[in-house]
């Protein structure tokens, strides 16, 4: 970071006096990132080691939430929220675009990381190691639950978020993530106010509803949620049969739990095939759909990006001479660019754009698709069964299955 703040405070070459006058030597005290940087690892891994033994070994909650309570003190409010999992995203998706990019062995450590822990064990990371989680679930008193509904179509942002977040990363726009993190001004005591705000009161729902923004917000969760349902060791409730008591699903509080269920009306084998298939034509519709969409807006997408703004500016500038000299502009001039350079650089953005805006567009369309599939599929359940895709495994159904407490008094 030091590093970083000398090179903008060099960027432009000192004043040449012609009195002689000699500058002195400087010297700054830089702080020893890599220690840092390697004691964030540890950390990381010491942690997310804890929960699982938790989950796997003891079967209990109680070292979750003392590890919640690290987490937030050290991740939160010492390391200010960064390295960030969440954030890490972009980073990854930025040095596959970008050859002048050095991705920090640190950021790519606590992007894959939780991914392996989850492709191994589920999403250990989410229940107490992440400390926007688990500040959420700090504050956390009563569950009020959606309807399998709207619960179902609110999932559906994190994707839309991440697909916008890598887009926005492979056209070198901007990390939208980090933009709009709304707990780093929490942690860091300070910022922008309306991220605050916003986070301010997502603490607040999360007072009567689990975690909103790991559920409904978080596109990290997203990416965890494909490792963790096709996990290698997942999480059981009890080692013992189920009895429907129903209290685990009731301390559920991303509402994970699916309750049993039993078919009302019946299907035949027929009505059944024939609805699968009428699915499964409709989602490529969906996919096209959303690349042509996404195609035709990737102009107006591309306007985040800052040379699509300097190139207007620029433009309306050549139109009118006489107008007022913006500050971007001033410094365009002064820089010695040329405009064809900058319509070059322009084109090549509107390219990107339409490229990744298009695939962009497709992810989206089969994210819906799935998710409409996902809501309409009707499956006989007898007992209490978890969704391992979206289980942040923070334990807090052993604590209430009576099947555990009398393991536990054995």
């Amino acid at each position: 970071m030091m590093n970083l703040l000398l090179a903008f405070v060099s960027r432009f070459p000192r004043p040449d006096f012609e009195s002689g006058y000699q500058y002195p030597e400087y010297s700054y005290a830089v702080p020893n990132e890599i220690l840092w940087d390697t004691l964030d690892v540890i950390m990381l891994l010491f942690l997310m080691g804890i929960v699982t033994w938790a989950l796997y070994k003891k079967r209990t909650r109680q070292p979750i939430f003392w590890t919640s309570i690290v987490s937030i003190a050290y991740f939160g409010f010492f390391r200010g929220g960064c390295v960030c999992s969440i954030g890490s995203i972009q980073n990854v998706a930025y040095a596959f675009v970008e050859d002048s990019y050095r991705l920090p062995i640190v950021v790519l450590l606590f992007f894959l990381i939780p991914i392996i822990f989850a492709y191994l064990f589920g999403r250990v990371f989410c229940a107490g190691v992440c400390p926007f989680g688990a500040l959420q679930d700090l504050v956390n008193v009563k569950n009020y639950r959606l309807s399998r509904a709207v619960s179902g179509a609110l999932s559906i942002i994190p994707w839309l978020y991440l697909i916008f977040a890598l887009l926005y990363a492979l056209t070198r726009t901007r990390f939208i993530i980090c933009q709009f993190d709304p707990f780093i001004g929490i942690f860091r005591l300070g910022g922008d106010w309306g991220l605050i705000i916003f986070g301010a009161i997502l603490l607040l729902m999360s007072i009567f509803t689990g975690r909103p923004f790991c559920r409904f917000l978080c596109p990290y969760g997203a990416l965890l949620s494909i490792f963790s349902s096709v996990s290698i060791w997942k999480i059981k409730i009890t080692q013992k049969p189920c009895i429907t008591c129903e209290l685990c699903h009731n301390s559920c509080p991303v509402d994970t739990i699916r309750a049993p269920y039993q078919n009302k009306v019946e299907e035949s084998h027929r009505q059944g095939v024939m609805r699968v298939i009428s699915y499964f034509v409709i989602l490529p519709l969906l996919v096209v759909a959303g690349a042509v969409l996404m195609y035709l807006g990737s102009e107006n997408l591309s306007n985040a990006h800052r040379e699509v703004r300097l190139y207007h500016m620029i433009m309306a500038h050549e139109a009118d001479p006489d107008g007022e000299l913006t500050l971007e502009a001033e410094a365009f001039y002064s820089q010695g660019r040329t405009i064809e350079e900058l319509t070059a650089s322009y084109q090549q953005v509107q390219d990107d754009f339409k490229v990744y805006g298009t695939i962009a567009g497709a992810l989206m369309g089969l994210v819906v698709g799935l998710k409409l599939i996902n809501l309409s599929l009707k499956r006989t359940r007898k007992e209490y069964e978890i969704a391992y895709g979206n289980c942040i495994a923070c334990a807090k159904c052993f604590e209430y299955c009576p099947q555990n407490k009398i393991l536990r008094t054995k």
